[in-house]
């Protein structure tokens, strides 16, 4: 949807945003008794707005994009109408939901059996880091709804564990999650696999462009709805603030750069020597991170205004003066590691991402009272509307890491063809050994944290626009090429 159909629908219901030609909601009433029976075991009274509105479109196979953040109900308002679609004696999958993470989808999962009271439809969640027997004993049962993440799905489809010609439903939940983890080559991969024809809906808490473009690869013409006009992020900057302990800034950065995964990012500071310890922090943690300051001689400041400008660098660290006349349109986000003394300067520095119609997000830290202070300032006089957000725990970092090293490491061992796969049977005995042995252990977690911090110098894919040969390229033809590479490793 652009923007100018966003804005048109938008004057119609100034607190919501739907399609031009909208569906009328649903309530409780209307549904029909199956689902009132559903409804009552999951302990609903009324339906929340985001499942009286989405639901319609579900069910009527309308492609739709759906602004919906944590907790708005937006799991049942695709869980019950795919149920209601899925036809139970086909032991076959018909529907595939895609999540970022095990916890979502065990929770969505949960909330599936939940609804259908464990009769009718067989779900099956399916993600990484776990033994495939269970998930392999559930498809052979006949799966009819598979929640997962997209680096095991791949995996099973790569295997020819699980088939999707007969899917009818894709659902992306939180896509722009999907995309801070690193999933989009997976994503691209599995569409290989889905029939030509099939009805997709995508559930995100923003849209900026890399979801918008996302949406365009894998949704048919899909219409836009958000349920509240007030924190719509389709064109826009996402202001977010955390306050912290001065002496605890450099570690936040590092936490909050391991949850936000940004493509690419500018990091203010106010002095040249607050840009030399940052990036010696960044550095040391594995970041592919350069600083630029007015002391730098002409070599090499071309040297890293070139890393720029090819988008060879992930992480810039800069004040405001070394970094004037720098134009990133493509930049992900903005980081100010310290608030500004003059108010002007944040809105300069906030407004390099956001750029060219597309979302950026704006991460501040406060420290101490008087950044507080200024703070608070710059949002009044501007009247700019921020985010507080708590620090994310390194239970919370710790999760995200393993998540996305777990599908790193499988991503790796589905490219390896036979004679690697046989080589590597040398080793398992070693393998078992090593995971009884405590000192052992460590060895483990050196080479995982080896392969991690080598990942961190890569620039997450993002979604690109391809051409209309590339997007539909058949899924015969990727699986005939598949089995060509086969037989020459056979030989």
């Amino acid at each position: 949807m652009t923007e100018k159909q966003i804005e048109a629908t938008s004057q119609t219901n100034p607190d919501s945003i739907e399609p031009e030609n909208a569906l009328p909601q649903v309530s409780m009433a209307d549904l029909p008794d199956s689902w009132k029976e559903s409804a009552a075991r999951a302990g609903w009274t009324e339906l929340m707005p985001v499942q009286a509105k989405a639901m319609p479109y579900i069910m009527a196979g309308r492609d739709l994009m759906v602004q919906a953040r944590t907790g708005s109900g937006k799991t049942g308002a695709f869980v019950m109408p795919i149920l209601e679609r899925i036809n139970p004696l086909k032991p076959v999958c018909q529907a595939l939901i895609l999540v970022p993470t095990r916890e979502l989808a065990l929770q969505v999962t949960k909330e599936a059996e939940l609804l259908s009271g464990g009769k009718g439809p067989r779900v099956v969640p399916v993600y990484g880091g776990t033994s495939y027997k269970a998930q392999l004993n559930a498809f052979k049962e006949g799966a009819h709804l598979v929640v997962g993440t997209p680096g095991r799905i791949i995996d099973h489809l790569g295997r020819g564990t699980l088939k999707l010609d007969n899917v009818q439903i894709l659902v992306f939940d939180e896509a722009d999650r999907l995309l801070s983890m690193g999933f989009y080559p997976d994503m691209r991969d599995i569409q290989r696999y889905l029939p030509a024809k099939l009805d997709a809906f995508m559930f995100s808490a923003t849209f900026p462009a890399t979801v918008q473009s996302l949406a365009r690869q894998f949704l048919t013409n899909p219409d836009f709805l958000s349920l509240s006009r007030d924190s719509i992020t389709v064109a826009d900057t996402e202001h977010i603030f955390y306050n912290i302990p001065a002496m605890d800034k450099d570690r936040a950065l590092v936490r909050i750069i391991e949850l936000e995964n940004p493509t690419s990012a500018f990091i203010f500071c106010n002095t040249k020597a607050r840009v030399e310890y940052v990036t010696t922090i960044l550095k040391r943690f594995g970041y592919d991170a350069d600083l630029l300051t007015s002391d730098l001689s002409q070599n090499e400041r071309e040297r890293i205004m070139n890393r720029v400008r090819q988008q060879n660098l992930r992480f810039m660290v800069t004040t405001d003066v070394a970094s004037r006349g720098i134009d990133i349109p493509s930049l992900s986000h903005v980081i100010q590691y310290e608030v500004p003394d003059d108010p002007e300067v944040y809105v300069h520095r906030a407004g390099r991402t956001g750029r060219a119609g597309e979302t950026g997000i704006a991460i501040i830290f406060t420290g101490d009272f008087n950044e507080v202070v200024r703070l608070k300032r710059i949002k009044e006089r501007y009247n700019i509307d921020m985010e507080e957000r708590p620090l994310p725990t390194d239970e919370d970092v710790t999760d995200v890491i393993n998540q996305r090293l777990t599908a790193l490491l499988e991503g790796k061992r589905r490219t390896r063809g036979n004679m690697e796969l046989e080589r590597m049977q040398r080793f398992m005995p070693l393998a078992k050994e090593m995971l009884n042995d405590e000192e052992s252990l460590t060895i483990i977690a050196m080479l995982l944290d080896d392969v991690y911090q080598q990942s961190l110098n890569v620039v997450p894919p993002q979604p690109k626009e391809e051409s209309e040969q590339s997007q539909h390229k058949p899924k015969q033809q990727h699986q005939q090429s598949q089995r060509r590479r086969n037989n020459r490793r056979r030989r």
